[in-house]
């Protein structure tokens, strides 16, 4: 994968200029590219066709469509996620469906991965079948008890059977990071299953929202660079406070480098 460099741990995207079309339209080129990835992944996704290796493929197709939409995408502390001997727990801030859609192209091809997803997602038209391909955790947002026992125990046996998970514990994306609102729900999981906590710092704002209608797919911002920085992993002891505030700094401390301050 060009711009890829496992030995620094770091992604970079390749140095290409965008055709004239992106350069006017970026949302457009990016968008007619995505609904063929998404049509095809899905085709493949109802037939059982479409497993670990086909996600992280589909995945890069995402990432090449950004870039070439003009978007530049970089990746630091992949070493860390490649020296893993076991699954463990991703735990990350949200701004975008951009994280949703890139993160496996990086991450399965060295952990094999699932998310914890919203309801809303395994029910999105076509990008379901891609979705529930992937035996997420499934959380409703609207029984704090049923989505707290959904995770515990689908995140134990997922965890049991060597798959990790990325987990995002702000109920809403969002640019501001608000620490009040980021909850210990991943830290619990892994604690639960003595795995591994590697937080994950996102910035995906390039990747807007919609205010109204299909809110995901919003204006492509090829001026804002998409970042993702990967840490060490933490061990989970006692109550997890440390290891919590531990993800907590670190996802403050990266997106104040990147020029979003938290809240």
């Amino acid at each position: 994968m060009d711009g890829l460099d496992l030995d620094q741990g770091t992604y970079r995207s390749p140095d290409r200029r965008p055709s004239t079309l992106a350069r006017w339209f970026p949302s457009f080129r990016h968008y007619r590219t995505l609904v063929g990835t998404v049509w095809r992944s899905a085709g493949a996704a109802k037939r059982g066709d479409y497993g670990n290796a086909e996600w992280a493929s589909s995945s890069i197709e995402v990432v090449r469509s950004l870039e070439a939409a003009g978007v530049r995408i970089s990746v630091d502390g992949l070493d860390h996620v490649a020296a893993l001997d076991g699954p463990c727990v991703f735990v990350g801030n949200h701004m975008s469906m951009l994280e949703t859609m890139v993160l496996p192209g990086f991450i399965q091809p060295l952990r094999t991965v699932t998310f914890v997803v919203k309801e809303s997602l395994i029910d999105y038209p076509i990008f379901k079948y891609v979705m529930r391909s992937r035996d997420p955790i499934v959380v409703t947002r609207k029984d704090p008890r049923a989505d707290l026992k959904a995770m515990m125990q689908g995140g134990k046996k997922r965890l049991s059977e060597n798959r990790s998970l990325i987990v995002f514990p702000q109920t809403t994306r969002t640019t501001a990071f608000d620490r009040n609102e980021f909850n210990s729900i991943g830290v619990k999981m892994a604690a639960r299953s003595d795995v591994p906590v590697v937080p994950i710092a996102i910035r995906s704002d390039a990747w807007g929202m919609r205010k109204r209608g299909l809110k995901d797919f919003g204006k492509i911002d090829p001026s804002i660079p998409v970042n993702f920085a990967f840490g060490k992993p933490l061990t989970v002891t006692g109550r997890g406070a440390e290891t919590q505030e531990q993800v907590v700094a670190f996802i403050e401390e990266h997106l104040t480098k990147w020029g979003l301050p938290p809240a």
